[in-house]
């Protein structure tokens, strides 16, 4: 029997605890920009098998979706795996390929988990090519794939970090990117991850809507947007600070910080549901929080004393909120490959 080749990627989703929506190119051109992230051992997988014709075939796990086409014409997009689709156009791949993927976090949950499968494609496909990309290269190439080719809202902070991995402060400026790696103390990863819960919030949203009314309220001259926008900022450099020092319990109240000036970004980040789960966690003890990504739905990550956490997990789950367990990973976007007879 022929063996087979498959060539393996996966791409960490992220946390992003303060800074977020400063990484938009309306907001970061005007203002610049600053993140602070790390991503969790929660991944994106691409499983690609080259072969020796033109034929394309992409399957979704997730979504029991499979599209296929010939390279020798130009994909149709349709909404269905266009990310794929554009990533292949993008590398110029010349030679037939199945593709597998599937992710542990559905699009629209806060976690930046489009981005995190679009990482780990182009990372996978490049490995057909002899000249492989950097890291900023390459982060650069699923930002452009993403939000100039395929005209998705967004910002830059997911495919950097699930790109470089770890706990980063991301700066964005209008010329360049720079991805400055925390070296936190093993204690702190550790109380911190202790004391962090993540909160499905019952439903997902589509983000580009929230991104395009986020900048134009960022546009607009009257209103607290702006000012929300550039507490955000302030916000990153100050969660950075506590960490490096080991202030924990500090850095649980400046999520609360951090919550509050996102819904003066825009106050649709939020409803009425979330806002019920976010009070009910404060009520029982939560130092503070914030809902992941755009907003509207996905996940809510909370600050909580350890001898709170229960009390608060059992309400919430009264309320419909559903827990995911995690912790931090400190690797970004991985490749490999692997033969089976």
């Amino acid at each position: 029997m022929k063996e087979v080749t498959y060539l393996r990627a996966k791409s960490p989703l992220r946390i992003s605890f303060a800074g977020g929506g400063t990484d938009i190119e309306a907001v970061y051109q005007n203002i610049g920009g600053a993140v602070l992230v790390s991503t969790i051992n929660k991944y994106s997988y691409a499983s690609i098998t080259p072969h020796d014709d033109h034929q394309i075939s992409v399957r979704s796990l997730d979504y029991n979706k499979q599209i296929d086409f010939n390279l020798k014409d130009k994909p149709k997009y349709d909404g269905v795996l266009d990310l794929v689709k554009a990533s292949i156009e993008e590398l110029n791949i010349d030679r037939g390929l199945d593709i597998c993927i599937q992710t542990e976090a559905p699009p629209g949950s806060g976690l930046g988990s489009s981005s995190s499968m679009l990482t780990a494609v182009l990372a996978g496909l490049q490995t057909l090519n002899e000249a492989h990309l950097d890291l900023y290269a390459l982060a650069e190439k699923a930002y452009r794939v993403e939000r100039i080719k395929m005209g998705i809202s967004g910002g830059k902070q997911d495919q950097y970090a699930s790109t470089f991995g770890g706990f980063n402060l991301i700066e964005f400026n209008t010329d360049h990117v720079e991805v400055t790696p925390l070296r936190l103390h093993q204690d702190t990863l550790n109380d911190l991850e202790s004391h962090c819960m993540l909160c499905f919030t019952g439903g997902t949203r589509l983000s580009a809507n929230l991104i395009d009314k986020q900048v134009a309220a960022f546009q607009e001259n009257a209103g607290t947007s702006r000012e929300g926008t550039e507490q955000l900022k302030a916000l990153a450099y100050e969660a950075k600070s506590l960490l490096l020092r080991g202030k924990i319990f500090e850095f649980g109240h400046l999520l609360h910080k951090a919550g509050l000036a996102k819904k003066r970004m825009n106050p649709e980040t939020t409803d009425e549901h979330i806002d019920a789960l976010y009070n009910a966690a404060r009520k029982e003890g939560a130092f503070g929080g914030k809902i992941l990504g755009a907003g509207g739905g996905g996940f809510l990550l909370l600050f909580v004393p350890m001898d709170k956490k229960r009390d608060v997990k059992e309400k919430l789950e009264e309320l419909g909120g559903i827990f995911m367990t995690f912790s931090f990973s400190n690797v970004g976007v991985q490749t490999w490959s692997s033969t089976c007879p």
